[in-house]
């Protein structure tokens, strides 16, 4: 599908138009990719183990409810909407009824799947889950819908105008961190050849929605997922250096992959988060973001609260907004709150070439 162009003349209008009731917010639609980080519920509809639909999940979320974010509130996807005027994320893909769907669609859609990264089998030892290959195929099924009910060009410049946000990578690294470097276990790529693999496809994912008509591209990229409290607890408590070795460089080779695009793909624009840096700041120096720790996980059980799922039997901290780490991999509410303002507005040390403030401006 290929969305067409229209004469600036009556591009403002016609963004109202399409956008409904969303138009209020600084753009007019959010469409969510990635892993965990950034799931609203889209696992709760698949056959998979990484679920957050139970308690602890959801204490401090309205009404205290469990929706499948892990989070104890609302995630960094959220966190973002939040950002630019809208209540949340937008809801899950796979809980709209093709009614739904169509009623939603021009404010944005949420694809994102627990467990999922940018290659087709990360994830599905635990289950079915969403690969980020196939959220862009769905995303197609929305785009078609779109230009059904609006027409193309109102669907393209719509969709240009629209924000596509991006939290992956991590669930990748994890799963090669696990395989063997022998012939008598699942073939272990080296890092050059892991992140150079990650890079291929992911480049080929981003445009894929470029052709669709996504021009505004804001990505985070992976934290040093060493230090999660899973990694903690299977060791002396110290970071795992090869996965934050891995998290750095793809990072850096995330940064070479949008620069290249920018440069070829038209009118393609690009805010790359320093997850990373990010985080890793926090770890380093958590006085002025109010938290007191940054090992051991809120929620969950062994040691560093790292060994299992936050469930209604895990131990369970009194000042979550103390603490950087929810569970055993994923950050609180307030660790997602500070993520998202940085990446709204922050300085080009964590989030370059522009802010997702000054991307959604440009």
């Amino acid at each position: 599908m290929e969305c067409k162009t229209i004469p600036l003349l009556f591009l403002t209008l016609l963004v109202v138009l399409a956008s409904g009731a969303a138009a209020e917010a600084n753009v007019p639609a959010i469409f969510i990719f990635g892993d965990s980080t950034a799931d609203v519920g889209n696992n709760d509809y698949l056959p998979t183990m990484a679920k957050a639909n139970f308690p602890n999940y959801g204490i401090d979320f309205p009404n205290g409810t469990a929706t499948g974010r892990f989070s104890n509130g609302f995630n960094s996807a959220d966190e973002i909407a939040r950002k630019f005027g809208f209540k949340m994320s937008p809801p899950p893909f796979l809980a709209l009824t093709l009614e739904g769907l169509r009623a939603q669609m021009s404010r944005g859609i949420n694809f994102a799947s627990g467990a999922a990264g940018i290659f087709d089998d990360t994830g599905s030892s635990l289950g079915t889950v969403v690969p980020m290959g196939l959220q862009v195929q769905h995303f197609t099924t929305v785009c078609a819908n779109l230009t059904a009910s609006i027409g193309s060009d109102a669907a393209h410049l719509l969709l240009s105008k629209s924000l596509f946000l991006f939290s992956v990578g991590s669930n990748d690294l994890f799963e090669n961190s696990k395989k063997s470097s022998t012939a008598h276990g699942a073939f272990k790529r080296t890092p050059a050849k892991l992140i150079a693999d990650l890079m291929l496809k992911f480049k080929d994912q981003l445009k894929g929605l470029h052709g669709l008509g996504a021009r505004k591209f804001g990505i985070v990229s992976v934290p040093p997922v060493g230090c999660c409290p899973s990694k903690r607890s299977i060791s002396t408590g110290e970071c795992d250096r090869e996965l934050n070795y891995l998290a750095r460089r793809f990072y850096n080779a995330m940064l070479g992959v949008l620069r290249e695009l920018q440069s070829t793909l038209p009118g393609m624009k690009y805010s790359l988060g320093n997850g990373y840096e990010m985080v890793a700041n926090i770890i380093k120096n958590p006085g002025p973001f109010k938290m007191k720790e940054v090992k051991t996980a809120c929620c969950g059980t062994g040691k560093y609260n790292g060994g299992w799922f936050c469930n209604e039997s895990a131990n369970l901290c009194p000042k979550r907004d103390e603490y950087l780490f929810w569970d055993w991999y994923h950050p609180t509410q307030m660790a997602s709150r500070i993520a998202a303002s940085t990446l709204y507005e922050g300085l080009t040390r964590y989030v370059t070439p522009i802010n997702f403030k000054q991307l959604a401006e440009d």
